[in-house]
């Protein structure tokens, strides 16, 4: 029997199958209830318990230095003390509930408000929600968290919840399966950052799972296979110990330059959202910092950080990029990653709303103390500015009329930065890449947001799962959108970038190296499988004229490689 769904965190696992189940039907038909002020103080007590365990939980994170886990389970912290899921519980005690009752309908509302949202990144944390309301009920229930036995463990659930995930070792769970549930999801993330094979999407089946039945998670096509026949078994055991001698021959290519047969060399370099990430981008052998995302600098503060504040994290990067150059992109704050201290007010889509560059240029004391960081920062090593979701000139020139009077600023204080630094954009709209031809006139640099790109080129919502496979960056008019504004660039003799999850893609190197960018930027980990691909590229067997001809993305995927478990394989 085999399950198809979405491969998330790419891997092989082979193992038992353990379900997850989240009802609590039994417990609450036993759950005595008592008055509504009883019910109110054993709400109470169930939350300072729940805040307990996340406190234990965001100790073994930090003893990790899991920074996506520290991040989420911190947001859980929040979610405890949120007033409007307070309220509605209250509500629902006051009109004749049980706490754990109370709970489960409260969360499942404000869950449901969340789901119902535009945005991608808020209608995903609808799940935080159900996971903190979870936590509680089991509190009150008595119910202690989920334990697995034995090893090789293959974890199935509807949607499993984030908390639980954190829980998980690596050493225990081999592959985790979801029938809902997208690439963007908290679980998902978390699971992620440990390194364990993920599939989500596959569905109702998820039901029709058997704990301790023998399956295989294939993290590259996406397949749950269940009851493997000896020759499955034997094709994956073979792809396992491919995978674990890929795993050390990538650790070999740390110090190797990522150049091609003909002799073509590619800057490989990183992404990162937190200062310290740079430490461990630096282990894959990365080349300086293609994307960082300073909003992360901004978020889970109670007031604005200060220039002080701001220097010394973009100095901590950049003194340890290693001379390699450093890319700061300004702030992209807007509704889907709202400040407390930054009334930004609801927007029915914040994709579209008042975010980035438009709140810069609003906002210029935001936006100026921001440049004189990054310019003060900049005397320690090679920095560059990179401006987000600009759509034409006008933006262009206000911005570096701005930069220009953050200089000016700092020569009058005598402080020291690099007066001939670089300054880019990230292309990312539609708008952009009509305008590249003219933009590069008046930047150093482009780097191609392709995650933005292929959402606003093809007016996709990659959280929404019913029109989630439209989201594709192999599609034409995304590839070509892409080859205009490399041609724009190099016309006026200034690199580019890909910043994007394209970047790490295996199936498009050859393609974006052959198009002639110049940097691909990523996660570590990908670092060194895409590096392997270019030092075996020969640029002579150009395929951007053919690929670039089709009008179908099936043809396009075919034309670029075929499965990446297949070129494990062989």
């Amino acid at each position: 029997m085999e399950y198809q769904g979405k491969a998330v965190v790419e891997g092989i696992g082979m193992g038992k199958v353990q379900l997850l189940l989240s009802a609590f039907d039994h417990e609450l038909e036993a759950y005595e209830k008592e008055s509504q002020e009883a019910e109110k103080d054993k709400l109470q007590k169930a939350i300072e318990g729940g805040l307990e365990q996340i406190d234990k939980i965001l100790d073994q994170a930090r003893n990790s230095t899991n920074k996506d886990q520290i991040a989420i389970m911190e947001a859980h912290v929040l979610m405890m003390h949120d007033p409007m899921l307070q309220d509605t519980i209250d509500r629902y005690i006051e009109d004749g509930l049980s706490a754990p009752e109370a709970i489960l309908k409260a969360s499942d509302e404000v869950a449901a408000i969340l789901g119902s949202l535009d945005d991608p990144y808020i209608r995903e944390r609808a799940a935080d929600v159900k996971d903190v309301g979870n936590r509680i009920i089991r509190i009150l229930l008595g119910i202690p968290d989920p334990k697995l036995d034995g090893h090789n463990i293959i974890l199935c659930g509807e949607d499993i919840e984030p908390s639980v995930i954190a829980n998980l070792s690596s050493e225990q769970v081999v592959g985790i399966v979801m029938g809902s549930g997208s690439d963007t999801s908290h679980s998902v993330i978390i699971a992620k950052s440990k390194g364990i094979v993920t599939i989500v999407g596959i569905g109702e089946e998820v039901s029709e799972l058997k704990n301790d039945d023998i399956a295989i998670v294939d993290g590259y096509e996406g397949k749950l296979l269940m009851h493997p026949d000896e020759a499955t078994v034997r094709k994956y055991e073979e792809a396992l110990k491919i995978e674990e001698e890929k795993r050390v021959y990538y650790l070999s290519l740390k110090d190797l330059p990522a150049v091609t047969m003909t002799g073509r060399e590619i800057t490989l370099a990183t992404n990162i959202g937190n200062p310290k990430d740079i430490d461990d981008a630096l282990k894959y052998g990365g080349k300086g910092v293609g994307l960082f995302r300073t909003e992360f600098v901004f978020m889970g503060k109670k007031q604005m950080p200060t220039e002080e504040e701001q220097f010394e994290a973009y100095r901590y990067v950049v003194e340890r990029s290693e001379n390699n150059l450093c890319v700061i992109r300004t702030m992209d704050i807007g509704g889907d990653k709202p400040l407390s201290y930054l009334d930004i007010g609801k927007e029915e889509n914040p994709f579209l709303g008042w975010r980035a560059i438009r709140i810069c240029l609003e906002r210029t004391d935001i936006f100026l103390t921001q440049i004189k960081a990054i310019l003060r920062a900049s005397a320690y090593g090679k920095l560059a500015i990179m401006l987000p979701m600009i759509i034409g000139y006008e933006e262009v020139i206000a911005a570096k009329a701005l930069i220009v009077e953050a200089k000016t600023m700092l020569d009058e204080q005598g402080q020291v930065y690099d007066k001939n630094i670089e300054i880019g954009i990230m292309i990312e709209t539609p708008a952009a890449v009509i305008m590249s031809d003219e933009l590069a006139k008046e930047m150093d640099f482009f780097s191609i947001g392709t995650n933005d790109l292929v959402q606003y080129t093809l007016a996709v919502d990659r959280g929404n799962q019913r029109i989630s496979h439209l989201y594709d960056h192999f599609n034409p008019a995304v590839l070509r959108s892409i080859k205009t504004v490399i041609d724009g660039a190099h016309k006026h003799g200034k690199w580019v970038g890909i910043c994007g999850e394209m970047a790490g893609d295996p199936l498009a190197t050859k393609l974006l190296v052959e198009m002639g960018v110049d940097e691909l930027s990523m996660s570590g980990p990908s670092i060194p499988k895409i590096k392997e691909i270019i030092r075996k590229m020969d640029v002579e067997e150009n395929i951007v004229e053919e690929v670039l001809k089709q009008k179908e993305v099936k043809i396009i995927r075919k034309l670029l490689a075929g499965t990446l478990l297949a070129n494990i394989i062989k």
